[in-house]
């Protein structure tokens, strides 16, 4: 099997405060670079468990520049940094997948799940819609992965993320590593949480894959609620883009790559 995962860093266990997730904070931000790079790990073991014989990491927060190489298996590919392609946090995705991770993902923007919670960006966007329902960054590339019909088995991530995973990809394996109470988290133990990271891996790789597999849609409806109203008069330039109201815009298309180019160039 060849593994994509895709890793963030807001709902790796504990993580509560933005100065745990900044390099440029290194007294707070080096635990946690740690404890992200523990917990890709055990995915990346739980994997090799089930059979994997390649797997491909994205380094999806940030600077892109967090997650210890040395401490993933040989086997593991770790791309690091920003491309500049609009997929974003699985970059270089494609059918030749078998399998889509997704580590330390956290709640969409405008949500109460995590006191990190936000898409794609926080200083500029308040709220996302794809076809009409609320987006977080889980939402918008599973339908990456839907588009080259590569199953998406795992999640870890705050209790946010998860019951948003429930609702819409329900046979997708999920681990909560905490529940966030306003700007407050209570989060399970740094080692349960790799055991049951690893474990559930190796338990969704070993199950029927193509239950994960999401319908594309035919056609796609964005609205972006931006946190300012010079962002989205910006944004209503992008070609197709037309505004709801002086913090809104909206763009309609066919092809969702249009909808990640979108984040590409206006956020």
């Amino acid at each position: 099997m060849k593994i994509y995962i895709s890793a963030d860093m807001e709902g790796i266990t504990g993580v509560t405060h933005w100065d745990e997730v900044e390099h440029e904070k290194p007294t707070s931000f080096l635990q946690f670079q740690d404890r992200m790079t523990k917990e890709v790990s055990a995915a990346c073991l739980g994997a090799n468990e089930a059979g994997a014989k390649e797997i491909w990491v994205k380094d999806a927060h940030y600077s892109g520049r967090n997650i210890l190489a040395e401490s993933l298996p040989n086997n593991a590919r770790l791309i690091r940094g920003w491309s500049g392609h609009p997929y974003s946090m699985v970059q270089e995705i494609d059918s030749s997948f078998d399998a889509l991770i997704m580590i330390g993902y956290h709640s969409r923007a405008s949500s109460s799940g995590n006191p990190l919670a936000h898409t794609m960006s926080s200083s500029k966007l308040d709220k996302v819609l794809i076809n009409e329902q609320a987006a977080s960054e889980f939402f918008l590339h599973g339908h990456i992965a839907s588009k080259y019909k590569v199953p998406l088995v795992f999640l870890s991530g705050d209790a946010g993320i998860c019951e948003e995973v429930k609702k819409v990809s329900p046979n997708t394996k999920i681990h909560a590593t905490m529940v966030g109470v306003g700007n407050s988290t209570i989060s399970t133990h740094p080692e349960e949480s790799r055991i049951a990271i690893k474990s559930k891996v190796k338990g969704a790789l070993s199950g029927n894959l193509n239950k994960c597999i999401w319908k594309h849609p035919k056609s796609f409806t964005l609205q972006v609620r931006f946190i300012k109203q010079q962002f989205a008069y910006k944004a209503s330039h992008y070609p197709g883009v037309s505004m709801i109201d002086p913090k809104t815009v909206y763009l309609s298309t066919s092809d969702y790559d249009e909808i990640m180019r979108f984040f590409l160039f206006n956020v």
